[in-house]
């Protein structure tokens, strides 16, 4: 047994973010976590269980619901030598601190000539499932990736977000670390320990020769499903995890693209004005010449979240629709696309078997 195999052990992607941010309390005095609901038993959705009883309300701050009031203090810690971790449970009320994130700590090393920084990562968990609705749901990195300044990192299975996490916490770069509720949920191999090196922006999740699936956060679970569905009809897909959106990287999804020949991108966020359109838009100016089909979009329509579970069924995309859309691309007919008859009856609540990346 080789000593990756033997340090690795099997953890959820929300126990591989509390390590993350535990070895990082343990390790550097400077570094605290603070966020609403920090000192809770239910610890964010387990993502900081237990570490308020082993490093006191010095370290994990328990805050008031008070989002802007809190990034400003984390800002004002990060400036004096601090290196906070703030956490909002929901990616709307991140929207309350727009200011201090997109016209402060985005801008200062810029504006004071590298001799301000603020390094400090703010958590935004995504929130959909059980009916969170227009308000509690919304997935808007694309958002803070428009912004100068500012790292944007969607969480990856356990390695990945654990490693990213670490490393954006130490570094001087303020990070946006997004994280998706049905990611928590998802388990893979983590050895706990502080990552060497630079870490990859895209990681290849399956190889494939005929299409190339680019997608984010927990589209990627969905991709790797949806390329399951295709090898039935002989159709092998290419999935790439695209980790950091901003600033972006395109190289693996450049070299993936000149052996397939096409390109889609699945987004856990919205279709129009997204990540999506970006990446197309950016492979379509370099590579136009050795696309064999047009690229194509998968993310959210242009509405806002619905809350009941009977209207979500039909808002959020899935395996089928990756696996029908990838069909379309290569030429089949409607008649040919695979069918809908296993849709879950809530698609708002997590799918059980969800447990694992492959």
């Amino acid at each position: 047994m080789s000593e990756q195999t033997s340090l690795a052990r099997e953890v959820s992607v929300a126990e591989a973010i509390r390590c993350a941010q535990g070895d990082l309390l343990r390790r550097d005095p400077s570094v605290v976590v603070m966020g609403l609901n920090a000192m809770s038993p239910l610890g964010i959705f387990g993502t900081v269980s237990g570490l308020y009883e082993e490093f006191g309300s010095d370290r994990v701050i328990e805050t008031p619901a008070s989002e802007a009031a809190m990034t400003g203090i984390a800002l004002g810690m990060a400036t004096a030598g601090h290196r906070p971790i703030v956490v909002h449970q929901r990616f709307d009320f991140a929207l309350l601190t727009v200011d201090q994130t997109v016209n402060q700590v985005a801008k200062w090393h810029y504006m004071y000539g590298g001799r301000l920084r603020a390094p400090m990562v703010v958590r935004m968990v995504v929130g959909r499932g059980w009916g969170q609705g227009p308000q509690h749901s919304q997935a808007l990195h694309a958002w803070f990736a428009h912004v100068p300044g500012l790292r944007v990192v969607m969480s990856s299975f356990p390695q990945e977000s654990y490693d990213q996490l670490y490393l954006a916490t130490m570094s001087d770069t303020p990070v946006i670390f997004v994280e998706h509720r049905w990611m928590h949920l998802v388990k893979g191999p983590l050895i706990q320990r502080p990552p060497v090196g630079s870490q990859r922006t895209t990681v290849v999740r399956k190889a494939g020769l005929d299409v190339t699936i680019v997608a984010t956060s927990y589209m990627v679970v969905e991709s790797i499903l949806a390329a399951e569905m295709l090898t039935t009809r002989g159709i092998s897909a290419e999935v790439l995890d695209l980790i950091v959106v901003s600033p972006l990287e395109t190289e693996v999804i450049e070299a993936s693209v000149k052996k397939t020949g096409r390109l889609l991108v699945a987004d856990i966020g919205g279709k129009s004005f997204g990540i999506g359109s970006e990446i197309v838009s950016t492979i379509s100016e370099k590579m136009l010449r050795d696309l064999r089909a047009a690229p194509c979009r998968i993310g959210l329509p242009f509405v806002p979240t619905p809350t009941s579970a009977v209207a979500a069924a039909d808002f959020y995309p899935r395996a089928v629709d990756i696996a029908n859309q990838v069909l379309f691309m290569l030429g089949h007919r409607s008649e040919d696309f695979f069918t809908d008859s296993s849709k879950p009856n809530q698609l708002d609540v997590p799918n059980p078997q969800f447990f694992g990346p492959y």
